[in-house]
């Protein structure tokens, strides 16, 4: 493995701006675990793969780094001993009766959590509006671990899709129907909002069936991974 220019340091450091992610079609994946499932699961998917460790079990391009290095180029307050440069993945969905909408999610945290539970529960596909936080941000990543190579993820107008989606449109608000007292099938979108404000305005307009998760105790509100993890646990027991 030869060092890193430069160059290459300057290259992947500019990988933290989405612009440049979509500009390149790249993005960066931190960490051991997650850096060597693609290479056991996507390694074709690897552009190239920086670490501080031998790498007898890869033949692509490698790049030998320090503690110094790594910390150049890392986006994490601790640096991982592997860092990848990886192709943005092209994942279609076989089919679309189960879509999760988000509209406006901010926290790169909850949206890695929103694709883990969204991988867990086989949801067909994710639908988010232009205002919510890139999939490939590293924090999103991070808490994924794994997820967004395994779940189809499109970013879209979502007044325009919702308004001409043929599928039942569901939608976490305050007031709505009682999720644990309504009968689903497992065809439909469920729309979630964002942290503090919820559902827009405008969309809240095209949701056709309100639901609402019922508060046994004295909590002000649910964390939106939380709740999108409940709807879908309510959702999916029809398959059961």
């Amino acid at each position: 493995m030869e060092a890193l220019s430069k160059n290459k340091i300057k290259w992947i450091r500019s990988l933290r701006l989405k612009k440049n992610r979509d500009q390149e079609q790249l993005f960066v994946v931190e960490g051991e675990k997650m850096v060597r499932e693609l290479m056991a699961e996507w390694p074709s998917s690897i552009h190239c793969i920086c670490t501080s460790e031998d790498l007898i079990d890869w033949s692509g391009e490698a790049y030998q780094t320090d503690e110094r290095t790594l910390k150049e180029i890392s986006q994490l307050q601790t640096p991982n001993k592997f860092l990848a440069v990886v192709k943005k993945p092209i994942i279609k969905a076989n089919k679309e009766d189960f879509i999760i909408v988000l509209d406006g999610i901010q926290d790169p945290g909850n949206m890695g959590t929103i694709l883990r539970t969204c991988d867990w529960f086989n949801v067909d596909k994710i639908i988010c509006s232009n205002t919510t936080v890139d999939i490939f941000n590293t924090k999103v990543i991070q808490s994924s671990m794994g997820s967004l190579f395994r779940i189809p993820v499109e970013y879209v107008n979502l007044h325009e899709y919702l308004s001409s989606a043929e599928l039942p449109i569901y939608g976490a608000l305050l007031k709505g129907e009682n999720v644990y007292s309504q009968s689903f099938s497992q065809r439909g979108i469920i729309v979630m909002g964002n942290e503090g404000y919820g559902i827009s305005e405008e969309i809240k307009a095209l949701i056709q069936h309100p639901i609402h998760i019922p508060r046994f105790g004295g909590a002000e509100s649910l964390n939106v991974s939380v709740a999108t993890g409940i709807l879908l646990s309510e959702f999916s027991r029809i398959g059961l």
